[in-house]
């Protein structure tokens, strides 16, 4: 159990936090939107005194719509409106349905007649995929609100000036809703890796009180500026909103992927939230501008000699790597890495150069955070120590340690929504089975080895993590990704051998192999393949090797959809026999 003595307030609702926040915080710049507008750009800060105040008037209008005990949909990109949108309902005793803009019209539509949604606010740049849904008639939506003004929608601006009008004239039902903390009130569709999407059921004191936990440990500061970066349809990312409202910093939106770096600059972002893909490309691109100007040796003295202050409580990271922190705006300071496995010399490295990174494990389940590091643990390869209201087992493990990850705490969903097989396949006697494999140290710090869907048994009863060999493959300058999966052994059908497919970076190996043949590309990355065999155990050894520039299968949070990819790479071996 963590308890550092912090001074930090512990609610029941998102309500009581919000309203904390509103009078603690009340000049704090909540929000800084962008506003871009005939070449001109203007920026819009919203306190969190104001923001209070727009979520009450959003959600009194949604009440007058008559959505007072319903369902409400959101779909679009992380801004202003969207966080108003997501807050009104949880605020209004409304059930929150956050949807991925990414979804197909056919998937879209689906999760809106599962949810049993009554309305959806969205984006603008969604109108055709909208415009297609309330045309076939078949959901339960009554009302289609569009963040920006189109004809034959309800407008969101619009709705917030009735509701204004409204409270003005004394209307204080919305504000008066009592929330209960123990009913639904998110209803959140995992971003389904291997087959349909499940729906999560989470309430508002499982989140509150996992933000609690991060606060007890983590250190976000009111002056601080985050970047939302993780789409706010995720877990990840509309917890880790509600987590910087709580500590009562600023949040500024970014203007895509390619503009991350103007971005960072441009707000003096301090802390960032993110997936290891992006914090990878982060570090990739420092790296290869520190090689292409031979400072490769004297970055790593510098570490060594920094490393050696530090044992006497001297730090002079911040000072002699500034040119590396200005890289990333001048003001980073402190990364939060989640939703899946951060190769630890990634960690370390930042952690070395002053930026504090810390690891975090959760499901969208577990509202999301089961276990993290923080500034007093941090053990590089691990996802650090159960969260304060969390217990963890390690369920059967084996002579290792290793075993099925459970989780009991308050932050547990209540279930998958009308879906009672699948709720009693994972929930039992309390315990919420993650399907992670993992183990637990003798200082307590949790290791994940795997999905256990995705282990690799073999014949002799060995078994082989796929996500630890290709953190491995994925280090090669020549490997944009890698997916490792067992093949059916020809020789022997009732044994596997471990294979991986390998999707090449094109510029690394243009610019390093110019003309190369696609028989010599292979001969190149399958001698990289036998470098990594030497160092691994014989059994875990790769026999079999394909590759490609095309990118793996992926879900929209960029996780790979093993069966999928398994699938397809299958069907083209029996093709090719």
């Amino acid at each position: 159990m963590i308890n550092y003595n912090k001074s930090i307030p512990k609610f029941t609702t998102i309500k009581e936090l919000l309203y904390h926040s509103a009078t603690v915080f009340s000049s704090n710049v909540a929000f800084t939107e962008k506003v871009k507008k005939d070449n001109n750009i203007n920026y819009i800060n919203h306190t969190y005194l104001e923001l209070l105040d727009d979520i009450n008037s959003f959600g009194t209008a949604l009440y007058k719509l008559g959505l007072k005990n319903k369902r409400v949909a959101i779909i679009g990109h992380n801004c202003y409106k969207w966080a108003i949108a997501h807050l009104s309902n949880l605020l209004g005793g409304i059930v929150s349905v956050p949807l991925d803009k990414g979804l197909q019209t056919d998937e879209l539509e689906n999760s809106l007649i599962r949810s049993e949604a009554s309305a959806i606010v969205f984006d603008a740049k969604l109108k055709d995929i909208i415009e297609e849904i309330k045309a076939s008639n078949k959901t339960n939506i009554k009302h289609f609100i569009c963040f920006d003004e189109l004809p034959n929608f309800l407008c969101f601006n619009n709705l917030l000036s009735d509701g204004k009008k409204e409270i003005e004239n004394g209307n204080n039902e919305f504000i008066n809703c009592e929330v209960d903390p123990y009913n639904m009130s998110i209803l959140l569709f995992t971003s389904g890796t291997t087959s349909q999407s499940k729906a999560v059921m989470l309430n508002q004191y499982g989140i509150v009180t996992n933000i609690y936990d991060m606060l007890l440990v983590e250190s976000f500061y009111e002056t601080d500026v985050n970047i939302a970066f993780l789409p706010f349809h995720h877990i990840f990312g509309s917890t880790g909103m509600l987590v910087m409202l709580a500590a009562g910093l600023k949040t500024v939106f970014p203007d895509g992927l390619r503009y991350i770096k103007q971005n960072l600059l441009e707000y003096k972002v301090s802390v960032f939230v993110g997936v290891p893909i992006l914090i990878d490309k982060m570090y990739s691109t420092m790296i290869k501008k520190i090689e292409k100007q031979g400072k490769t040796k004297l970055i790593n003295f510098a570490i060594k000699i920094s490393n050696i202050l530090l044992k006497f409580h001297i730090d002079i990271r911040r000072k002699i790597f500034k040119e590396l922190i200005n890289a990333l705006g001048g003001n980073m300071r402190f990364i939060v890495s989640g939703g899946a496995p951060l190769d630890s010399k990634v960690s370390k490295w930042f952690n070395q150069i002053g930026i504090h990174l810390v690891q975090g494990y959760g499901l969208t389940e577990t509202s999301p955070v089961i276990s993290a590091e923080n500034d007093n643990c941090i053990k590089y390869g691990s996802v650090g120590k159960p969260m304060n209201s969390v217990e963890i087992l390690i369920k059967n493990p084996d002579s290792n340690g290793i075993g099925e990850i459970a989780v009991k705490g308050p932050n547990v969903m209540l279930g998958y929504y009308n879906n009672e097989t699948q709720t009693n396949a994972v929930l039992k006697d309390g315990w919420f089975y993650t399907g992670d494999l993992g183990y637990i140290d003798k200082d307590g710090f949790l290791f994940i080895t795997g999905r256990k869907k995705d282990l690799i048994v073999l014949k002799n009863g060995k078994k082989v993590f796929p996500e630890e060999i290709e953190l491995l493959i994925n280090r090669l300058d020549e490997v944009e990704e890698s997916f490792v999966y067992g093949l059916p052994d020809r020789n022997d059908k009732n044994d596997v051998k471990v294979a991986v497919k390998i999707v090449y970076n094109k510029d690394f190996v243009n610019n390093k192999y110019p003309d190369i043949s696609e028989k010599d590309l292979e001969a190149v990355l399958w001698a990289k393949i036998k470098d990594i065999n030497k160092t691994l155990p014989m059994y875990k050894y790769i026999k079999h090797m394909t590759f490609t520039s095309e990118p793996l299968i992926k879900t929209t949070t960029n996780k790979i959809k093993r069966n999928e990819e398994l699938k397809q790479i299958l069907t083209k071996e029996e093709n090719n026999e």
